[in-house]
């Protein structure tokens, strides 16, 4: 599924980043050896990568996060091996970036090395359920905002719509128009939608690029 050695995931607040991310991690390690997760969110401590570290090490997948998360200090620190994601080229990594525009700055430091190597996907992760992005415009912004902010232009969309443990096979097709115009209106392909595991059956040649989501952390991080 990764097809670059560094995956970023950006996208508004509650689009669903952190659950990606930590599946995605968790997916790679099946087909790299050396797989890192890093959660740059230093705008939101509540809900974090950290939450999963149990799962991440169980599988071999390093963990990098701020030293307060999952604690109740509010401090906006990024830990200094976050810098391995750049100088260790043998090390596949998956980045949870923060919410928004604020949450990209974090992403700034790293930002001239990533497009120097330039073996990354920067994805934007959207959610038609959530009230800031119900429609393709307002995605655009969002797009647009981090990308000032982080300087890192995206490259895909993934379609993250849901309604957390009420989606449905419906929730997920009645999402597809609303995905599409995003990716025009953003200039971007559709590199994957995702749902839980479970829907798969249901939605398998119905959608394209389906990613089955298998350790749900918060669907709304």
């Amino acid at each position: 599924m990764l097809k670059k050695r560094l995956t970023l995931l950006c996208g508004h607040y509650g689009s669903g980043k952190t659950n990606i991310a930590v599946n995605l991690a968790l997916a790679a390690r099946q087909t790299h050896e050396r797989v890192a997760i890093a959660d740059l969110d230093v705008v939101n401590p509540y809900f974090r990568t950290k939450d999963s570290a149990p799962a991440l090490a169980d599988a071999g997948v390093r963990l990098i996060c701020s030293p307060y998360a999952g604690s109740n200090v509010d401090i906006p620190a990024l830990p200094q091996e976050m810098y391995a994601l750049t100088d260790d080229k043998a090390l596949t990594a998956v980045i949870d970036v923060g919410g928004d525009d604020r949450g990209a700055l974090a992403l700034g430091r790293l930002a001239p090395a990533i497009l120097a190597e330039g073996d990354y996907e920067m994805l934007l992760v959207v959610n038609r359920h959530r009230p800031l992005t119900p429609d393709a415009a307002a995605v655009a912004e969002v797009m647009r905002e981090i990308e000032t902010a982080c300087g890192i232009p995206f490259t895909g969309v993934v379609n993250n719509s849901n309604l957390g443990a009420e989606t449905t096979a419906k929730t997920v097709l009645d999402s597809l128009s609303y995905a599409d115009a995003v990716c025009e209106a953003c200039a971007l392909p559709l590199v994957m939608t995702t749902v839980r595991r479970d829907l798969c059956p249901a939605l398998a040649g119905r959608v394209p690029h389906l990613f089955p989501l298998d350790l749900q952390v918060n669907p709304y991080v």
